[in-house]
């Protein structure tokens, strides 16, 4: 049965929110992989396991964050030329798509396990929990191959207007983690690096669930098996695409590497309370990263077809959907934030720090929608380098020296910290408005 949905015909709203909605749901249950395993470990294990998850699970965050940035380009590339009307093109993108893939999987696979002491150090893991630390990145560096594979599979099914069947793959591999988190956590007590390997696990299972799915499809592209080649030019235009998002993702990870870092300084209940933090938080940005990756994918396909005035009414919809859904968000995050902590730890001053942080990633709710929706605009319009360059601003010239100079202040407050965030946030989307009016007077948008 075709799921595919034509973005380029008919009204724009109801069929951006079937769209985006699946997205959302995915993300929410790939989410669902980093809460298991803190919540399991939180609640089996030991302080030291929860900060080594947090401190690890941020890492191997920062280098999914690279590869989903590379497989946007894939994504644009795709729905463009399906906007288009070109089924072998795209055909022959997918097939670039998986030989660039590999090449990029196989190296990762290799280089982060080398790197998982190394990375640490950076890190400054606690000592109570480095060994925990390096464990959990080295299992997970062995399966980033997987990761790679499965960021390709749902570039390739968004990029065709699908975006119902990786909602169906992430479900399978959510359950499967669970149950392989119960087993390697709360029974066989392996801790931190338990709960790496049921993850690890889990992604294998939703790639062959993907490949299984995909033999049933009718495809909207032309795809012939002898199309996986190294084609240099349309390899050359993914990552022309992609690269620029990549590092954008890569370096703005870091940045919140670099704050992580800050806080792990200040002891072992801090670093465990933002880590438990970050997990919260990682739910609370599902709502604009959704809507990012589903007007990408919207904006590509209808500027391949020529729809601009759909182009631009997407963006509208798409921010005053999201930021209104954002203010429910805000509320839970900024006067609930220690019930969301409570269901990832239960030790006392973790739930606190947890707390203190979420305050003010609930004042970053409110705006983040906003960005992440112009973001997916440029994308789709493929000014991906204007991406790169909003997102390294905010990253290095806000987020990181404005955590550093809060971290000085005494007493040390989490929330203070946290406010790097929001900070940044504004001068991004000032940035984005004046970057979005720029092209208008040089009239190379509607």
């Amino acid at each position: 049965m075709n799921k595919t949905l034509d973005l380029t015909q008919g009204k724009i709203l109801g069929p951006f929110l079937r769209f985006t909605l699946p997205i959302l749901f995915a993300l929410f249950l790939q989410a669902m992989y980093g809460a298991v395993d803190l919540l399991i470990v939180g609640k089996f294990a030991q302080a030291a396991d929860v900060s080594a998850v947090s401190t690890g699970s941020q890492i191997m965050m920062t280098i999914m964050g690279v590869i989903s940035g590379l497989a946007m380009g894939t994504t644009v590339f795709l729905g463009h030329k399906i906007g288009e009307k070109s089924p072998r093109e795209a055909g022959q993108i997918i097939g670039s798509g998986i030989m660039l893939f590999t090449v990029v999987g196989a190296a990762l696979t290799v280089a982060v396990p080398l790197a998982a002491v190394a990375l640490s150090r950076l890190m400054r893991a606690p000592a109570e929990a480095f060994s925990q630390t390096v464990s959990y990145l080295r299992i997970c560096g062995v399966g980033t191959i997987v990761i790679m594979a499965y960021n390709l599979v749902g570039s390739i099914f968004r990029g065709m207007g699908d975006s119902r069947t990786p909602l169906i793959t992430v479900a399978i591999a959510c359950l499967v983690n669970i149950a392989g988190d119960l087993v390697m956590v709360a029974w066989l007590h392996l801790g931190a690096g338990g709960a790496a390997a049921a993850t690890v696990f889990a992604q294998l299972v939703s790639v062959a669930a993907s490949l299984l799915l995909i033999r049933r499809r009718e495809l909207p592209v032309t795809f012939e098996r002898r199309m996986i080649r190294w084609d240099g030019g349309v390899i050359r235009k993914i990552v022309s695409l992609g690269a620029p998002i990549a590092l954008q993702d890569l370096l703005v990870g870091i940045s919140f590497l670099v704050v992580l870092s800050i806080v792990n300084a200040l002891g072992l209940t801090a670093s465990a309370g933002v880590g438990v933090a970050e997990k919260v938080c990682a739910f609370i940005m599902l709502v604009p990263s959704s809507f990012m990756q589903a007007v990408s994918a919207f904006v590509a396909q209808n500027r391949g077809a020529g729809r601009m005035d759909r182009v631009n009414r997407s963006l509208v919809y798409a921010i005053l959907v999201s930021t209104g859904i954002a203010v429910i968000l805000f509320y839970f995050s900024f006067f609930q934030g220690d019930m969301l902590a409570g269901i990832f730890a239960k030790d006392p001053g973790v739930i606190s720090a947890a707390a203190r942080y979420l305050n003010a990633y609930g004042v970053d709710c409110l705006m983040v929608c906003t960005l992440f929706c112009f973001i997916g605009y440029f994308n789709g319009m493929e000014h991906t380098t204007f991406v790169m360059i909003q997102g390294l601003i905010g990253a290095f010239f806000v987020r990181v020296p404005v955590s550093f100079l809060m971290s000085r202040i005494r007493p040390v407050s989490l929330f203070y910290i946290g406010l790097a965030t929001p900070c940044s946030t504004v001068v991004q989307i000032l940035m984005c408005v004046g970057f979005l009016l720029y092209l208008k007077k040089r009239k190379k948008i509607a």
